[in-house]
């Protein structure tokens, strides 16, 4: 275990650790015009994260997805295991690979040709991992099942540290100005919210008020002041931000899984309640509710723009809700469940589902204009990178069953008449 030179301008700043704290966060933030001995300035946010940024909205405006995909290439034995929480998306590298994680506990960085270029694995987990890493400062962080929080070298693999924060992750990490903030889970069954400093791993804040197994990933607000995460006891968790002292709490009536996306000073979420909310983050009152025909699991998109909110459920529909007022603007039915996060691409929207397909849909009509097949259960995000589409999917019903099916892979989908 060690910490890289070229992330020693974080240490430099004095991102200490303070052992964990309930409460407020005492640490000195960062100074503009720091710069590491790469001669690069120190980020304070992250390079590519799940869902885009710390507001998790999972819009790219300037994306474009092809017209006719065809699929350059699969990567298998990504995703191997049954278990049903979405898996984890692929994000980009600076330099235009990406890294993905499977359920295999490993964490695989791929070239847009298709080259492994490292593995890593985390520590042995039933589970594997199931959370998107975030990328920042030349270093990979992510969760895993065995309760763990690591970092990996972006260029090599290496693992810089690994620290043991419970007995599941099974959510993103978000990085901002040195501390890594990531839900944690509890056989208990509880649950905390912890902030890790980036460069040594050390716990510099730990609030433990969320309880039954916090699978939800956190978004953080700075214009509003706050940092939200939900948890399978059905409540919306908010803290001051960046002090961290704890706001409220929202009730819903069963347990809040996907991601938190926040807008224009709300937080808007899915519930296993069948129900999509929109809740204030200054005071969290309840500003609207959408009955659905389900669970929702999926974390939703939430298009500025627009002002228009997507998001997927367990009565196989995808949703584009009007963000003031919740109503419908347009609803796509599916064949399965979606438990994925839609991801809107320019003019497109995204989203895989449980039969097996990932679909590209007319943003502004939800029209179909495509659909792509995989093995199994499509339930990572999409990611769009320089014109091609890349998800992964869950292992096949034959391999889960027992049999020899295909595992669950990395799928590229490109222009069909590009190569």
């Amino acid at each position: 275990m060690r910490t890289p030179s070229r992330r020693a301008v974080l240490g430099a700043i004095g991102l200490a650790a303070t052992g964990g704290v309930a409460g407020c966060l005492d640490v000195p933030r960062s100074t503009p015009g720091r710069i590491d001995d790469d001669g690069l300035p120190a980020s304070a946010v992250a390079t590519t994260t799940f869902r885009g940024g710390l507001r998790r909205r999972g819009v790219s405006p300037d994306a474009t997805v092809p017209d006719e995909p065809r699929v350059a290439w699969t990567i298998r034995d990504v995703n191997t295991g049954d278990h049903t929480a979405a898996k984890a998306s692929p994000v980009a590298t600076p330099d235009g690979d990406v890294v993905v994680p499977g359920d295999t506990g490993e964490v695989w960085r791929v070239t847009p040709g298709g080259d492994v270029v490292w593995t890593a694995a985390v520590e042995e987990a039933a589970r594997g991992i199931h959370g998107t890493p975030t990328v920042v400062n030349g270093t990979v962080y992510v969760g895993a099942y065995d309760g763990a929080l690591y970092a990996f070298d972006l260029d090599t693999g290496e693992r810089f540290w690994r620290r043991k924060l419970g007995d599941a992750i099974g959510s993103s990490p978000g990085y901002h100005d040195g501390v890594v903030y990531i839900a944690v889970e509890y056989y208990a069954p509880s649950g905390a919210m912890f902030g890790v400093d980036a460069v040594t791993g050390e716990v510099v804040w730990e609030d433990r008020r969320p309880t039954d197994h916090p699978h939800s990933t956190c978004a953080i607000d700075r214009d509003a002041g706050r940092l939200v995460v939900g948890s399978n006891d059905g409540r919306l968790y908010a803290w001051t931000y960046p002090d961290l002292t704890f706001a409220w709490a929202f009730e819903t009536g069963d347990a809040i899984k996907g991601p938190v996306a926040t807008h224009d000073g709300s937080a808007v979420f899915g519930s296993w309640d069948d129900h999509v909310y929109r809740v204030a983050l200054d005071d969290g009152v309840e500003e609207w509710a959408v009955e659905t025909g389900g669970m929702v699991m999926s974390g939703p998109a939430v298009e500025a723009a627009t002002d228009t909110v997507y998001v997927g459920g367990h009565d196989s529909r995808l949703r584009a809700l009007d963000a003031a007022t919740g109503d419908a603007r347009w609803t796509f039915d599916t064949d399965g469940w979606i438990t994925g996060c839609p991801t809107v691409a320019g003019d497109a929207v995204l989203v895989g589902s449980y039969d097996r397909r990932c679909y590209a849909l007319e943003k502004r009509t939800g029209e179909e204009r495509w659909a792509v097949e995989g093995v199994g259960d499509v339930t990572s995000a999409p990611t769009v990178l320089d014109g091609a589409v890349y998800f992964t999917d869950r292992a096949s019903a034959a391999h889960l069953d027992g049999g020899d099916g295909p595992t669950g892979g990395l799928y590229k989908l490109v222009e069909a008449q590009d190569g």
